[in-house]
């Protein structure tokens, strides 16, 4: 009887040891991910305001997971070199960390892509990059229904400059609707386009605040609105473009973290719920601000719904700018 007894001990000891060996692959996906380090790749080089961004979820999350986060930048190609980086990677634990509007304008300035938007999975929106219109304080406008005035009385006389891709399409989808005749003056190096917009050498220039932001303290450039859909606390007195009376110029910067096509839904939730959990931190806020951005944390489900209400602002500004989307 006793030896019966062990038997029946050891085939049930046995029975749970099976079932656990079962369970674990499928339990480990969502429930211990990550197993190992987690790479976030940034289409910006060090510095910006989105690698800064970057970093600092890096370290918080690696202290949350306690598996290391480090950050490659991969500047170059439009966005292109860091997208193709991420998706050839194949791997869950190799993340994009990137603003959307890095390729919801691709298929309208290239004529083939190399890559598949699908492999580009939602995961967590982390912020918004405040972007702003600028004019030289030397010009005197104050507001942009005044520099509006202005260009539709100087036509072909003025100059102005965009960042390059969401902002640039957007902006001169809306001049060209309202018939407002400006030179535009492409800058590779931001740096010197507010440096010439300080001088008057260029009287409009639409870019991320942390770009004209120094020229702004410095008294030199006036920021006449802005193109998010709120005010932003660093810049409380100026007022959006849509209360401008400016709807068209409304584009929103966001920024956010992307996962592979085959990431399950539970580790996505689980990250984003981790992101979430950091930016209720006030320092987080306070440090982002001082990039020019605002932390606007939301859900696979929310982002996703966000890119694809930038990717129809897109697509509408490229059709009045007759662009067609790449085949």
């Amino acid at each position: 009887m006793r030896e019966m007894r062990k038997t029946k001990g050891a085939t049930l000891a046995l029975a749970s040891l099976l079932s656990c060996l079962v369970l674990s692959p499928m339990q480990s996906r969502a429930q211990t991910w990550p197993q190992r380090t987690v790479k976030f790749i940034l289409p910006l080089g060090p510095g910006s305001g989105v690698d800064i961004g970057a970093r600092l979820f890096a370290d918080r999350l690696a202290a949350r997971w306690r598996q290391p986060v480090v950050v490659e930048n991969r500047p170059g190609g439009d966005g292109i070199i860091a997208i193709m980086t991420f998706v050839n990677a194949r791997d869950d634990h190799t993340l994009l960390f990137a603003p959307s509007g890095t390729f919801t304008v691709h298929p309208f300035t290239h004529d083939k892509l190399p890559y598949d938007a699908r492999d580009l999975v939602p995961i967590a929106r982390v912020s918004n990059t405040v972007l702003g219109i600028a004019v030289p304080t030397s010009l005197r406008i104050n507001s942009l229904a005044e520099l509006i005035d202005l260009v539709r009385s100087k036509p072909d006389e003025l100059n102005w400059a965009p960042t390059s891709g969401l902002v640039d399409i957007v902006t001169s989808a809306f001049l060209k609707t309202a018939s407002l005749n400006i030179a535009k003056v492409p800058y590779r190096d931001t740096v010197r386009g507010v440096n010439d917009l300080a001088e008057g050498r260029i009287q409009m220039y639409v870019a991320a605040l942390a770009i004209i932001r120094s020229q702004m303290e410095a008294g030199n450039i006036k920021i006449v609105a802005l193109t998010n859909r709120e005010r932003s606390p660093m810049a409380p007195d100026v007022p959006t473009a849509f209360e401008a009376g400016f709807p068209a110029l409304t584009v929103e910067g966001l920024v956010g973290l992307f996962g592979p096509r085959d990431m399950s839904t539970d580790t996505r939730e689980n990250i984003a719920r981790d992101v979430l959990a950091i930016a209720a931190d006030r320092d987080i806020g306070a440090r982002f601000a001082a990039t020019g951005q605002v932390v606007n944390v939301g859900t696979p489900a929310e982002f996703a719904a966000s890119i694809e209400e930038q990717r129809a602002r897109v697509a509408a500004a490229a059709k009045d700018l007759g662009l067609k989307p790449a085949q």
